[in-house]
């Protein structure tokens, strides 16, 4: 079992129409009645008489665009001009590039920043390697580093096909927290060849973030690199949607009062996912789980962590609060909601129970995976240790991310904006704090 990640079809619909009442209001009615969400509408030309407009559209297939032509062919005053892929145009030659921070513009300049100036530089470094936090990027770097076989939902779809996720995380990192977040693809399915090559790498970056490497392999390549370097290594699809589960779990307790280190908690879904949510919430002080998945070595692991092995019907039923992770829509009927139920159905685009089916069938609070982000975590987080010069990213650290996240939400939210950069900066401050506390972080002088 894993989650799925919404695959919907993003267009720009470029349409003349025509400037009297009425005739945008046909536009938008005909979209909605083929099943598509509206974005962004934006008047591109103003003529005599007319409008041209681009309407950023979101369907869950191309068949809309059939239908939207279909329904206004025969409608005076309403012409499809074009129609543009929004996705495809904005990752046209890629989302990031590398920058300089320093001005060369003369010949002097070029001494100084290469050949010779360079050198008193490197020999400094050389006697001293601590100083290479000063005078290089390392302390900022963060390696993003897959090999392309769980991406998203879609599978072992291999590193180069998942580069632009990994340039969306790295555009995430800097825009977020400053941080240079440097993908690295690697072409192997073997975990210790992942391992030896992260470990020869691992000098030039402050930490290691792993992603999209499938379970269970992606346990052993975590465990034995945070064990055998002295930068963190953190596999953001179990830890960063802890994170953020946990911190949607915070604001639940506060708007349900239920008492969360007392309620049991099943897991439906035991992957990658799943069992970063089991370790992250045990750790916080919630001690009874229940969990299935359809791979027995998966719940073998599960019950060694400490969790009980139930059916389907029975990890709901003795569960208050009930997270799934599955990728299966409407894998939960509402037969097995109870009063009093708690329901995160993470699957996107289609949870395993509709929230609202969910709550009118008992259920005192229920939501889908349209909130749990990763991005809400990862970038405070990693920058939180960074800054402490920590050794790795322990519990205390990602509770203390969690806690920050959910105090931004807005009252009845259960997370804050993603793009809020202020709540990046606080997850950073708090997580720097934990380090310290916890004896993971290291004094280093200015």
């Amino acid at each position: 079992m894993r989650i799925e990640y919404s695959n919907k079809v993003i267009k720009k619909l470029r349409v003349k129409i025509v400037d009297k009442p009425g005739f945008l209001g046909h536009m938008t009615t005909v979209i909605g009645q083929n099943a598509c969400m509206i974005g962004e509408i934006t008047t591109v030309h103003l003529g005599k008489g007319y409008k041209i407009r681009d309407i950023d559209i979101y369907a869950d297939n191309e068949s809309w665009l059939q239908g939207i032509i279909k329904s206004i062919k025969d409608f005076d005053g309403i012409d499809i001009i074009g129609v543009v892929d929004i996705v495809e145009e904005t990752h046209m030659g890629g989302k990031i590039e590398t920058v300089p921070t320093v001005d060369v513009e003369t010949i002097d300049d070029l001494k100084i920043i290469y050949t010779p100036g360079v050198a008193s530089v490197c020999k400094k470094i050389h006697e001293d390697p601590s100083l290479a936090d000063k005078y290089t990027t390392i302390r900022n770097n963060v390696a993003i580093v897959t090999n392309g076989t769980a991406i998203l939902g879609l599978g072992d779809i291999g590193a180069v096909a998942g580069m632009p996720v990994m340039e969306g995380k790295s555009l995430l990192f800097k825009l977020l927290s400053g941080i240079n977040g440097i993908p690295v693809l690697l072409d192997t399915h073997d975990p210790q060849e992942i391992i030896n090559t992260i470990k020869h790498i691992a000098p030039t970056y402050g930490a290691i973030k792993l992603e999209d490497i499938k379970a269970p392999e992606c346990f052993e390549i975590e465990d034995k690199l945070d064990a055998m370097l002295d930068i963190p290594v953190l596999h953001d699809d179990q830890h960063g949607t802890a994170v953020v589960v946990l911190a949607a779990l915070l604001n639940i307790a506060k708007y349900t009062f239920v008492n969360l280190k007392e309620a049991s908690v099943g897991i439906i879904g035991l992957g990658a996912a799943g069992t970063g949510i089991m370790k992250l919430l045990k750790s916080y002080g919630i001690s009874e789980f229940n969990g299935i998945d359809l791979d027995q070595s998966a719940v073998e692991r599960f019950v060694s962590l400490g969790g009980n092995s139930k059916d389907l019907r029975g990890v709901v039923e003795s569960s208050k609060i009930v997270i799934a992770t599955t990728g299966c829509p409407d894998l939960i009927t509402p037969d097995m909601i109870q009063p009093g139920h708690v329901i995160l159905a993470l699957s996107n685009p289609n949870p395993e129970i509709d929230p609202e089916l969910a709550v009118e069938s008992g259920a005192i609070f229920a939501a889908d995976g349209k909130s749990v982000n990763n991005a809400l975590a990862f970038p405070g987080l990693f920058k939180g240790a960074l800054t402490a010069h920590a050794v790795t990213i322990n519990n205390a650290m990602k509770i203390a991310a969690a806690k920050a996240i959910a105090s931004f939400a807005l009252d009845g939210d259960l997370v804050p904006n993603i793009l809020d950069k202020n709540v990046h900066a606080a997850v950073a401050k708090d997580v720097e704090t934990a380090a310290y506390r916890t004896s993971v972080a290291r004094y280093v002088e200015d």
